[in-house]
């Protein structure tokens, strides 16, 4: 059955999106773009302050949104540390849910090396906080092998069951929709029962999404983006993920055990734009197109 506006509506339902504490600095109020509740990732980038983080999951709080800061393994110094800054994010941001990455550095500052680490520790289920996100791949990575992938997501799906976590996947953001339903059912038939997160790359231009793209080393969706790319003359078109919504809610309806839940946009483009495209397609303002994808009404 071809995709309807009905099921791009559904499967964009729910969406979170995602700020840096330096682009937080540049949004007077949260409460102006987004509705109250909305689930918004803060960063934890290499060589930050995490206290930043968590000022900014403050401030989300605030502003009545559900604050989901990062955790980066490999840029925490400790146990010491990762207690502080867990007590910090429960007890001054109201946090009930963070995202457990690796981290994008090669050599660990200090003693974690992986996510399985941190949850390991304990810590974070001491304070109270049972709804954790762990980072996914459908495209791969270019610091770890399929089959360290593969056993990754076994263990986090064994550590949800033994110690009664609600983990989820949260992913990498993508271009090429079959590529990320294949991945889905492929790990889902290894045994994943971890609902998905999957990353959408907001409205941007070509010439930002590549510069993403290249820092990101995704595969199948940099050889997409690539090959948009060589067109000089298109490199400050904005584009907006209209197809990979379609023929990621098409796989969706079609199969009802898919473990694809919701979707994640990176604001590569910008935050207000982002969110406002992304309530516009949960909201199903949209217009479908002859060829394929849709059209936001009214942009």
């Amino acid at each position: 059955m071809p995709v309807t506006i009905e099921d791009i509506a559904k499967s964009a339902s729910d969406w979170s999106i995602e700020v840096t504490p330096a682009g937080a600095t540049k949004i007077e109020s949260f409460a102006g773009i987004l509705d109250e509740g909305t689930t918004v990732n803060v960063t934890f980038l290499p060589g930050s302050d995490p206290l930043d983080t968590i000022a900014t999951a403050k401030r989300l709080a605030d502003d009545g949104m559900n604050a989901v800061p990062h955790i980066a393994a490999r840029s925490l110094q400790n146990t010491e540390q990762l207690d502080d800054l867990l007590k910090r994010m429960t007890g001054e941001a109201n946090v009930r849910e963070v995202l457990v990455i690796g981290g994008g550095v090669d050599n660990p500052v200090g003693e974690f090396d992986c996510t399985m680490q941190v949850l390991e520790t304990g810590l974070i289920q001491k304070y109270g906080i049972t709804h954790i996100g762990v980072s996914g791949h459908p495209e791969g990575s270019p610091d770890i092998s399929a089959d360290q992938l593969a056993q990754a997501i076994a263990q986090k799906n064994d550590f949800a069951r033994k110690e009664g976590l609600s983990l989820y996947m949260e992913t990498q953001f993508c271009f090429d929709a079959a590529a990320v339903l294949a991945w889905e059912k492929t790990i889902r038939d290894a045994g994943n029962q971890l609902p998905i997160r999957i990353g959408i790359p907001g409205p941007a231009t070509i010439k930002t999404l590549f510069r993403f793209a290249q820092i990101s080393g995704i595969g199948p969706s940099m050889r997409f983006i690539a090959k948009q790319a060589r067109n000089v003359a298109k490199l400050m078109t904005v584009q907006s993920p209209h197809e990979l919504l379609a023929g990621l809610a098409e796989g969706m309806a079609a199969d009802n055990t898919c473990l694809l839940q919701h979707f994640h946009y990176y604001p590569f483009g910008g935050f207000a734009k982002t969110a406002a495209y992304a309530k516009a397609v949960e909201q199903g303002n949209i217009r479908l197109l002859p060829k394929g994808g849709f059209e936001v009404q009214g942009a």
